[in-house]
């Protein structure tokens, strides 16, 4: 049974729709389908709970679908619209007026159209209240976001002390615009007035068409004029710059038209001359009258140049007063501004450390600079000067002065001044006084640079010069090459200074100046030759013409000069050729004194004039632009290039250092010192960590083995040959006492300085018995040593306080105990028996090897040796015949031993019997005594009753108790002096001797040496130029 179950409020017709539609039924499948249509929006709406039961009806037409559509006609009139999908019936009935919503109903579904209605309608809302909130919230947390940003950004506000405000641009604009109005070409007024006297003044002229025949067309001059093309092309080559830079390139351009019109005005002035040339044979008055024409022409043509010259003269100052004025501006709260390092430093820098740099890589250093060479007294110096705008190097009248390559760093900066890489004094060059002080340093760094026996040195100096409006670049001043040596020069001075200047040259990258005497034959140059070879094509080569108010006033021949200046003469090549003034042969005038009179003299130059020297090629200023420009694009050109090399090089040490140290830790030479300097210092700390007993017994044997040979030869024997027991003590004291006072404290004091030196070399050396011992510091450890037993001594006042000390001891003859008894009896037995195995040993080298020797080692005797045995077997009976013997033998006794001898057929001489008794007799003495030592053991009460009647003679035990006390008291106070005062004083030695190892950087290679150093010292310093060239790159591409 399917029940139909209409909810909601209904209309009259739609209860009544429902109610016929819902009787109606179809069979499908089974089951029973109806449809309702629900709408509740009628005005008198009522309550509609009606259900509707149907019965299965199999025999109903069988459909698929039946639907009740509410379809909206115009904007008022909805119908109903059921379809059976059986294609046989449409049904279309008007039921509701207003919008209405057709729901279809199934099996067991439920609709409402008012709660579908409120639903769509609350989603909506809800969404757009999401929408609003959430457009709402967003914003909060963008702002919060934005708000967080911007306490991230870097202030920028100190830009404005940098970037002028748009007031003070737009002044500048108009005043330059301004400018351009005043400083542009005559005007046309001015011009035809001009004109117009020429007109009226020439009257009595030859005809035009004779004049005219010399005259240049209209065409030609403007071919000699750029076009607007073209100039717009150069101010569109031209790098960007900051506002001042601008400034200055704008009035430059000015100047280069005007230079360019003014070679058409000059070229037009000449042929105006020859024209009135041709004419003036008619009358020498009018040819007068002409001439002077033409020169006022050429010299209002000048006036106004200069007036040009001026102008930018006067613009260039105000630039660099306002560069100096920004460099030295202070920060807005008060510190000084600090100045950053310009790329020009940089680079100079990255120069310096190649020169420096040894690899065996080969890693060539083609960096860019720009090479200063010429034939000796060309001006070579003096050109560097003018362009440094400082006369900063030593002068001579003929004679060489530069013997070492120079290399100048030229930069900007607020100040000239003037500074060496390797010194922290700066030279004013304002100042006539540090100009002198500082030409003084240039020569004595050049004399000190230059061997012994030789002339020139390739040692480089280097200096930076710093100033306003110095074009930044690195030159390098190479000595003059000469045709000739002289008497006082080395052998082989001029293939030296040859291939010194080939080296520099032979740089791919390197910008030849070439300097050439203009006031002297060009046959007779040597650089013209040297430059070709090393630039066949001219495009590093920069020509510069010096002296040429000399070649003017001496050996005037223009055609020739212009040859030279169009690249015509010599057989080279150039980038550019200039013609440069440099002094007027006083080596005391200044450079702006140089500089005023090279600009009058072109002004007024006859080679100018006649248009031999175009403006562009003359002046140092000129010359220094162009020569920077170069140099700036060789450097852009080729800083990637070296950087990359500089790269693979740092790859393939690193990977030659992984391959053979992949354990150590990459130290190079200064580390590697600094590490065994702090190792040596620390065993010297550890010099008073020897306790004192350790110091008083290494004193106590090392005194003993000092002096024990002269006490047993020289008081202790002497002494035992005495009858009684006061003669001994007396001749014990007497000895004592002159050896107290003469030898004993001078000898202590020689023991303690060994023995302090031999504790601190045993814990210097202690490492080198550990496994895995290193021993690249062995050669520095021993030179650490030798320094410190060279430079150490003992203080002067330890002498005389153990000379006190020990006299004191020594007089003392009183053994107070049996434990100092008993210890100076073994100290004699120690002694005794070390002085007896010398006895014997020294006796049996002379009879030679025993009878167990002679078997086991297949040794035998020599008949030296069977000799040695015969005397000694006779000595020894003379021994056995008299208790007490005398240390040396009578004559009658080597006579009775020399004739017993020969009754053995043994024939030996005195000498030979006496070196026998020698070892035979201490060697006797010394079992005497032991044996006297051993009696003794017991006797010390009868020591203190005075040995009366008891026969026991023990008065050596006394003398060795008196040395022994003597040791003990002076090995303490050697002890004391070591740990108050000689440790200490070690300690300074050793660090100061560490201090010049370091500063000497050739003793230094020569301790710490190796392919491990080596290695590591190649990647510090590959390291160290790569990071320098990556600096200045990107310093470099900043600045673009």
């Amino acid at each position: 049974m399917l029940k139909i179950m209409p909810r909601g409020n209904f209309g009259p017709l739609c209860e009544y729709c429902a109610k016929k539609y819902a009787v109606k039924t179809v069979t499908l499948d089974g089951r029973q389908k109806a449809v309702v249509l629900f709408n509740s929006h009628r005005i008198g709406v009522r309550n509609l709970h009606t259900t509707y039961s149907t019965q299965p009806n199999t025999n109903t037409a069988l459909f698929r679908s039946h639907v009740i559509n509410l379809a909206r006609l115009g904007s008022s009139r909805s119908y109903h619209t059921m379809t059976f999908y059986t294609g046989s019936t449409i049904l279309r009935n008007p039921v509701l007026y207003n919008q209405g919503i057709i729901l279809q109903t199934g099996s067991n579904q439920q609709m409402s159209s008012v709660a579908r209605l409120l639903g769509g309608l609350g989603r909506f809302l809800r969404l757009r209240y999401l929408i609003f909130t959430g457009a709402v919230g967003g914003g909060v947390v963008v702002n919060k976001k934005f708000e967080s940003l911007k306490e991230h950004l870097p202030d920028i506000s100190w830009m404005k002390e940098y970037i002028p405000e748009y007031d003070a641009i737009e002044k500048l604009a108009l005043s330059m615009r301004d400018y351009t109005y005043r400083v542009s070409e005559p005007k046309r007024e001015w011009f035809k007035n001009k004109m117009d006297g020429l007109r009226d003044k020439a009257a009595g002229l030859p005809s035009l068409e004779e004049v005219t025949s010399g005259i240049p067309s209209l065409e030609d001059i403007k071919a000699r004029l750029p076009s607007m093309e073209d100039l717009s092309d150069y101010l569109n080559s031209l790098p960007e710059g900051d506002l001042g830079s601008t400034m200055m390139e704008g009035v430059r351009r000015n100047s280069h038209l005007h230079h360019m019109a003014a070679d058409a005005g000059i070229s037009m002035v000449k042929g105006i001359t020859a024209a009135e040339g041709t004419a003036s044979s008619s009358s020498e008055d009018k040819t007068a009258k002409q001439k002077e024409r033409i020169e006022q022409i050429q010299e209002e043509m000048i006036e106004i140049q200069i007036r040009y010259q001026k102008e930018i003269e006067r613009l260039e100052k105000d630039n660099r007063e306002l560069r100096k004025s920004i460099m030295l501006k202070d920060k807005k709260d008060g510190k000084r501004r600090v100045m950053k390092k310009s790329p020009i430093d940089m680079y100079s820098e990255v120069l310096d450390e190649l020169a420096e740099y040894d690899s065996s890589y080969n890693t060539q250093d083609n960096l860019p600079r720009v090479v200063v060479v010429g034939d000796q007294s060309a001006g070579k110096t003096s050109v560097l000067e003018m362009i440094a705008q400082a006369r900063i190097f030593p002068r001579g009248s003929g004679e060489m002065m530069t013997r070492s390559p120079v290399k100048v760093t030229l930069s900007e900066g607020p100040y000239h001044v003037a500074q060496f890489k390797d010194s922290s004094r700066e030279f004013d060059l304002t100042k006539e006084s540090d100009l002198a002080a500082l030409r003084r340093e240039v020569e004595l760094r050049m004399k000190s640079s230059v061997r012994k026996g030789q002339t020139v040195s390739t040692e480089c100096i280097s200096m930076s010069v710093k100033g306003p409006g110095l074009q930044r670049m690195v030159l390098v001043d190479l000595p003059g090459i000469i045709s000739t040596q002289t008497i006082n020069m080395a052998p082989d001075t001029k293939e030296s200074i040859r291939r010194m200047a080939s080296s520099y040259m032979e740089n791919p990258n390197a910008i030849i100046l070439c300097i050439q005497d203009g006031s002297l034959d060009a046959e007779r140059s040597n650089v013209t030759d040297l430059a070709s070879m090393m630039d066949p094509q001219g495009k590093r080569t920069i020509f510069v013409l010096t002296k040429v108010d000399l070649a003017e006033s001496n050996l005037y021949n223009p055609d020739r000069i212009k040859s030279i200046l169009e690249g015509r003469l010599f057989p080279m090549k150039a980038l550019g050729y200039f013609a440069v003034v440099t002094g007027k042969g006083n080596s005391n005038d200044s450079i702006t004194t140089i500089k005023d009179y090279e600009d009058k003299f072109f002004r007024q130059s006859r080679l100018f004039k006649e248009g031999v020297l175009k403006p562009s090629q003359m002046t140092t200023q000129n010359l220094s632009m162009a020569v920077s420009q170069v140099f700036w694009k060789m450097v852009k050109e080729t800083i990637e290039q070296q950087t990359d090399a500089f790269k693979a090089t740092r790859f393939n040490l690193e990977t030659e250092w992984k391959n053979t140290y992949p354990t150590l830790r990459e130290l190079d030479r200064d580390e590697l010192f600094e590490k065994a300097r702090g190792e040596i210092l620390d065993e010297v700390i550890n010099l008073s960590q020897v306790t004192p007993k350790q110091w008083e017994d290494a004193f106590y044997r090392k005194l003993w083995e000092k002096n024990a040979t002269f006490v047993i030869e020289n008081i202790y024997l002497p002494a035992a040959q005495s009858l009684n027991t006061g003669t001994f003590n007396t001749v014990v004291d007497i000895k004592l006492k002159k050896w107290a006072d003469e030898q004993l404290p001078k000898k202590c004091v020689e023991v303690g300085w060994e023995t302090l030196h031999d504790q601190f070399e045993k814990l210097v050396n202690r490492d080198q018995t550990k496994k895995g011992h290193d021993d690249i510091y062995d050669k520095l450890k021993q030179a650490v040593l030798v320094k410190s037993s060279t430079g150490h001594s003992w203080e002067g006042k330890a002498e005389d306080s153990l000379r006190v000390i020990q006299n004191n001891i020594l007089e003392d003859r009183s053994v107070t105990d049996k434990q100092q008894w008993d210890s100076a009896i073994k100290f004699m037995e120690e002694t005794l028996k070390g002085k007896l195995q010398q006895a014997e040993n020294a006796l049996n080298e002379l009879t030679g090897p025993g009878f167990k020797e002679q078997w086991f080692n297949w040794k035998s005797r020599t008949p030296d040796n069977w000799n040695r045995i015969a005397t000694n077997n006779e000595l020894e009976k003379l021994l056995h015949s008299s208790r007490v013997h005398q240390s040396h033998l009578s004559v009658d006794e080597l006579t009775t031993v020399r004739k017993n001898l020969q009754t053995q057929n043994i024939d030996v001489d005195n000498d030979f019997i006496r070196e026998t008794w020698y070892h035979v007799y201490r060697k006797n003495f010394f079992k005497n005594a032991l044996s006297q030592a051993n009696n003794c053991r017991k006797g010390f009460y009868y020591y203190q009753r005075g040995f009366a009647d008891t026969g026991l003679d023990c008065h050596d035990v006394v003398l060795f108790w008196r040395l022994q006390r003597m040791l003990q008291v002076t090995s303490n106070a050697l002890r004391q002096q070591v740990m108050n005062n000689e440790a200490r004083r070690l300690e300074r030695i050793i660090k100061d001797g560490l201090e010049d190892i370091g500063e000497d950087k050739v003793q230094l290679s020569q301790l710490l040496t190796g392919r491990r150093v080596q290695l590591a010292e190649e990647l510090k310093r590959v390291r160290q130029i790569q990071e320098k060239l990556e600096e200045f790159v990107q310093a470099l591409n900043k600045e673009k």
